[in-house]
């Protein structure tokens, strides 16, 4: 394996490319290979610069659909990859998959793709979700790998002939089980839960806030906390609801094994699209029963009954009854549910998982 091989990795946030590549891209400059990464400059970019990467700070909107702007994008990438010759490219997430699916079938650069979610656009039929299908089938035809990290997505792929045998199912980004270790479960004087996601609607942001005040009408001793970037189309609700005492807002949090110590339950009621959703994940790797919905990206991280409960998509009443099944759980049950969590993702979701599949695709290439 030659050293000269370089690796150009085309994303869109620093924080998400290290925290959840970091160890992919960590093991690639361990093998050997030269990685360019290129991202908006963010705090995570030191980070990524010592385990090794190289940086080339390329802003990105990720709410942009103005032509303008996404011309401005797609310029920049034809400029890099130009100028730094690729033997390889990575791309994560919607925009850099497109863009650089392209570039490279049109410069014949082998590229890794990893759909990490699809977005709304193919969420519903009609124009906007052929025009997308379409669009993918075409920049995906000479694609080397595309990663997919639930059923469902590569399901639809192999449906409509957007992948033909080039396609392989990764268990979401996997998570890192030396960081995330199994925490000593709490006392059951009160019982807390936990919202942890951007705030949207559709991870079920809304449905959260009325349960908790239902709940806590009936069960003053539950605590509900909710953690994440919060726009301002929500900070007046959450506002309400803190002033009630029904939520406790916490705002972004950087290290969220800090919550996951005094918290009983994760409660997520997404339905929201998404390959794998990785605060599930590392929830249940730190010992915790999660409730979420069976929504692709959700659904295969719980096992109802075993490591959490199953709730009914933007169904709040469900989300009551199922909050108050959890509370009036034993309390040895409840922590017999995080064991079992635990022991789910080290056998199904561990990182390493994800990290031997990159190796292996990405060494084929130069074999």
């Amino acid at each position: 394996m030659f050293k000269s091989r370089l690796i150009l990795v085309l994303s869109n946030h620093s924080t998400w490319t290290y925290k959840l590549r970091g160890e992919v891209l960590q093991a690639l400059v361990s093998e050997g290979y030269r990685v360019i990464v290129a991202v908006g400059y963010g705090p995570e970019v030191e980070r990524l610069k010592k385990i090794g990467c190289e940086h080339v700070d390329i802003p990105y909107n990720r709410r942009s659909v103005n032509p303008l702007k996404e011309m401005k994008l797609f310029l920049a990438y034809r400029r890099l990859i130009h100028r730094v010759k690729p033997d390889v490219v990575l791309t994560y997430t919607i925009k850099p998959n497109l863009y650089g699916a392209y570039l490279c079938r049109k410069n014949r650069i082998p590229c890794l793709i990893n759909i990490t979610g699809l977005g709304s656009a193919l969420e519903r039929p009609g124009l906007y979700q052929t025009f997308f299908l379409n669009l993918y089938k075409y920049v995906f035809k000479d694609v080397y790998r595309v990663f997919l990290q639930n059923t469902a997505n590569r399901d639809l792929f192999v449906r409509k002939g957007i992948v033909h045998g080039n396609e392989e199912l990764l268990p979401g980004s996997g998570v890192n089980l030396e960081k995330y270790v199994s925490l000593t479960y709490p006392s059951c004087n009160t019982i807390e839960f936990v919202f942890i996601a951007r705030i949207l609607k559709a991870k079920g942001v809304e449905e959260f806030l009325e349960a908790a005040h239902l709940i806590r009408e009936k069960y003053p001793q539950t605590i509900f906390n909710i953690c994440g970037f919060c726009d301002q189309d929500y900070m007046g609700m959450i506002g309400e609801y803190v002033e009630k005492g029904d939520v406790v807002y916490h705002g972004m949090v950087d290290d969220t094994r800090e919550i996951y110590k005094k918290i009983h339950c994760t409660v997520l009621p997404s339905w929201y699209s998404e390959g794998i959703n990785n605060v599930l994940l590392e929830s249940a790797a730190c010992g915790r029963p999660i409730i979420t919905t069976n929504r692709p990206g959700c659904g295969e991280v719980v096992d109802d009954g075993v490591n959490g409960f199953v709730v009914k998509q933007q169904d709040t009443e469900d989300l009551v009854r199922v909050l108050e099944r959890f509370i009036l759980l034993p309390d040895e049950k409840k922590k017999a549910m995080g064991m079992a969590g635990r022991k789910k993702v080290e056998t199904q979701f561990d990182r390493r998982l994800v990290v031997d599949k990159y190796l292996e695709a990405i060494n084929s290439l130069f074999a």
